[in-house]
């Protein structure tokens, strides 16, 4: 490993602006609570505590298709006991067991009264009115008593959990068909640039697809994020401010992209630095031109245009505290060894894409930040500290999964 001390510069580092941007999202993990159809309440934040509104068991039933008997009566087997009446799953089954019978019962049925165990139906021989017991039981064997799982009152699932598939399945048998919920925030996009056009439209000459739209919109959903709005502004002042103030009325938080570096036509940088943005320089690589404004009480967090110092803007700068707000876990990290030699810029915090061999992670792709294709291999950031300037194959180095 090669290092070397750090060129003197006003440029923020990566933590300065990570921290800053968690600032400005904190304060919207206060928010408003929906009810939501159980249907629709996966990786939703719970609001309140939910206790159960009743037993689970709700009635005393059979754990197997077998014999609901009382375990007295097969203390010796085999043991043959007349038929009383079957209870399938669904019916009442309250009809009382006479003494020294059986009732066929499913899975699931009520177990009849003055029955104590169920024998299980292989345990048995049987033809239309009789049935062999040939293993006896103890009394409790087989059957479910109510309120063995959960008692009505219960706490089921606490405030604040991420509603997954099992918490949902534990509400659902209790009856609760909407839950209290956090909303979601809702996030803005709105990329600029007279080059980009959208898929399917026939380029011209100096046009490119609108990859960042729609790549970030994914990556924000993906983060328990609600995209209220996707729309795309040309090189035009008015014309972006206009949806801008669009996006900021009705979301909590705006994602732009492009127009905020040096050059002649930087549209974002010149509209919000009249609004009290802050542009400059972020020591990383890619993604080095930041921005970040509040529009009417609103954040608006300003990448650049190149695909991938979007799409490592926001793993790097947004994604954590969003995923926070959001419920959802840390993304993983961790320390493997490179395959391939590495040589990053002195003084910048380089994000390679990388890809995770067995063995270690392997470079998916150059640092170029318009190589968006090759990043469609990179399942890791591979994080290169701003002191070091050279990694051979083999160093071990920190890699944030995407």
């Amino acid at each position: 490993m090669t290092t070397r001390p750090a060129t003197t510069t006003s440029a923020r580092s990566v933590e300065e602006h990570r921290h800053r941007v968690e600032q400005l999202l904190r304060p919207l993990a206060v928010r408003d609570v929906e009810e939501v159809a159980m249907a629709e309440v996966r990786d939703r934040l719970l609001a309140v505590d939910v206790r159960a509104p009743l037993d689970l068991p709700v009635f005393r039933n059979s754990g197997m298709d077998g014999y609901a008997v009382r375990a007295e009566s097969v203390t010796v087997t085999p043991a043959t006991l007349p038929l009383a009446g079957v209870v399938a799953a669904g019916q009442s089954g309250q009809t009382p067991l006479p003494p020294g019978a059986a009732v066929k019962v499913m899975t699931g049925a009520p177990i009849p009264p003055g029955a104590d165990c169920v024998v299980p139906v292989e345990d048995t021989r049987s033809d239309e009115t009789t049935v062999t017991i040939e293993r006896g039981r103890r009394a409790g064997d087989f059957v479910r008593e109510a309120g063995t799982d959960v008692r009505a009152g219960e706490l089921l699932v606490a405030a604040g959990t991420l509603i997954a598939p099992r918490h949902i399945a534990a509400l659902a048998a209790v009856g609760i068909p909407r839950l209290p919920v956090y909303r979601r925030v809702r996030a803005a996009v709105l990329t600029t640039g007279d080059e980009l056009m959208p898929a399917g439209a026939e380029l011209r000459p100096g046009q490119i697809h609108n990859s960042n739209g729609i790549a970030l919109a994914a990556v924000l959903a993906a983060n328990g994020v609600e995209v209220i709005s996707v729309d795309h502004s040309r090189d035009d002042p008015a014309e972006f401010r206009a949806k801008l103030d669009r996006a900021t009325a009705a979301a909590d938080v705006v994602f732009t992209s492009g127009g905020v570096s040096k050059g002649d036509f930087e549209v974002v940088k010149d509209v919000l630095a009249t609004c009290g943005g802050e542009f400059g320089s972020v020591a990383v690589q890619p993604g080095g031109p930041q921005g970040i404004t509040v529009v009417d009480g609103v954040p608006v967090l300003s990448f650049p245009g190149n695909p991938v110092s979007t799409m490592v803007s926001f793993e790097v700068f947004a994604r954590p505290m969003l995923r926070e707000l959001s419920g959802l876990p840390p993304i993983p990290k961790a320390d493997v060894p490179l395959l391939d030699p590495v040589r990053s810029p002195a003084g910048r915090r380089q994000f390679l894409r990388g890809r995770m061999e067995i063995d270690g992670v392997a470079l998916a792709s150059g640092p170029g930040s318009h190589l968006i294709a090759a990043m469609a291999h990179a399942d890791v950031l591979i994080d290169i500290p701003a002191e070091v300037t050279e990694l051979a194959a083999g160093s071990v180095v920190e890699v944030l999964e995407l």
